[in-house]
């Protein structure tokens, strides 16, 4: 059976931040990023301070920053468990401007190198457009 999907789960203690099915999932390894499609092989990952790039089956895609976590990955599934995530989504400027605002603050309390940090925002801000 071909596997053309991912469901994908990205929980903290505070609630789900996403929960469904996507096309594929970019994430922050410790180790640095990488990709997830279905049918990957099955490994376990620490993530550090960075954004989750979701490609959702629509073609769309959806930000998620993270102060760290773990990702469980499975041929049809990925299980995030992060300290603290917020996702970048809206429908107006207005909503984008206050969730990466909230991006910041997170990403500055999990990280004290300032260039990792300024690195991450970019991403986010040159990317929040895309969710519009």
């Amino acid at each position: 059976m071909e596997i053309n999907n991912i469901k994908l789960s990205i929980v903290t203690p505070y609630g789900t931040i996403f929960d469904g099915e996507v096309k594929s999932v970019d994430l922050p390894g410790a180790e640095g990023d990488f990709g997830v499609l279905p049918g990957h092989c099955d490994f376990l990952s620490l993530l550090r301070v960075g954004v989750i790039d979701i490609h959702k089956l629509d073609g769309t895609s959806e930000l998620v920053a993270i102060n760290w976590g773990y990702a469980k990955v499975s041929k049809s599934n990925v299980d995030i468990l992060a300290n603290g995530a917020v996702a970048i989504i809206g429908d107006n400027d207005s909503k984008i401007s206050k969730a990466i605002e909230d991006a910041k603050s997170l990403l500055e309390e999990a990280a004290s190198d300032k260039a990792l940090v300024s690195s991450v925002l970019h991403k986010i801000e040159t990317n929040a457009k895309s969710v519009l």
